[in-house]
């Protein structure tokens, strides 16, 4: 007797657990890691504890239309096409530029912002106008940002690469390197905070950025491609320009 309700019971108890699980597989579903990095203002960056940003919210206003649950992972840059391909997120939210080298591996929604790359150096450098300057010179960069790549290709050039933003600034105002580029709007943001630097602004080619997913989740591109036409339809979008890059 004592066997069979012990029996029964462990048989209840997977039931229930069973059930647990498909409830909680089913809320999962709903919800969408975001992997981003922190370091670019005005696109993501923090307030405390806080993720906040341009980008930041551009997706929860994307989620508000697909009818999904977000939670922000921030990560090193160059992690975030690995996390992505490895399922620990499922787009990555990050003004990250659509190149193709990229697009071989995940794919991109419609752009939803067009940037150029630019160089900050000390306010009393007349030294470096143009990237043509850079022979001979220190640059730093971020690990896999568009002026990594840019830069990695010129010759005649010391690269010194950092994990962060603001790693490479630190670097600036120290003077181990002579100049740094990066997007033009973090650029901006940098400069403004920081009387000692100056930005000078390049004739790069214009680099538009885009949300990444993983190559399989072509329901959920169309879904985020839909929700960015009708935010740019209904003034949303113009309502986040203004709120980060009015002045």
């Amino acid at each position: 007797m004592f066997k069979n309700n012990l029996f029964k019971i462990i048989i209840a108890l997977s039931i229930v657990l069973t059930v647990f699980i498909g409830c909680q597989k089913k809320e999962d579903k709903n919800k969408l890691y975001v992997g981003t990095n922190a370091e670019f203002e005005p696109f993501e960056y923090r307030e405390g504890d806080k993720i906040v940003g341009f980008d930041i919210d551009l997706i929860n206003e994307i989620a508000k239309l697909i009818g999904a649950e977000i939670e922000v992972v921030d990560m090193q840059f160059d992690g975030l096409l690995p996390a992505l391909e490895a399922k620990k997120i499922d787009l990555i939210v990050a003004g990250m530029t659509a190149t193709e080298e990229r697009k071989q591996f995940v794919n991109f929604s419609d752009p939803y912002y067009n940037s150029k790359q630019s160089i900050v150096v000390l306010s009393n450098n007349t030294d470096i106008t143009t990237f043509d300057n850079f022979a001979g010179k220190k640059v730093g960069v971020v690990l896999g940002y568009t002026g990594d790549i840019l830069v990695s290709e010129m010759t005649n050039v010391e690269v010194q690469k950092f994990n962060a933003t603001s790693e490479t600034i630190l670097a600036l105002k120290s003077q181990k390197v002579d100049a740094v580029v990066l997007d033009y709007e973090p650029a901006k943001n940098y400069v403004a905070q920081n009387n000692e630097l100056k930005l000078i602004e390049t004739d790069s080619a214009t680099e538009e950025y885009s949300i990444a997913m993983r190559k399989d989740d072509t329901e959920l591109l169309t879904k985020v491609n839909d929700a960015l036409k009708t935010i740019n339809e209904n003034g949303t979008y113009e309502t986040l320009l203004n709120k980060y890059f009015a002045n």
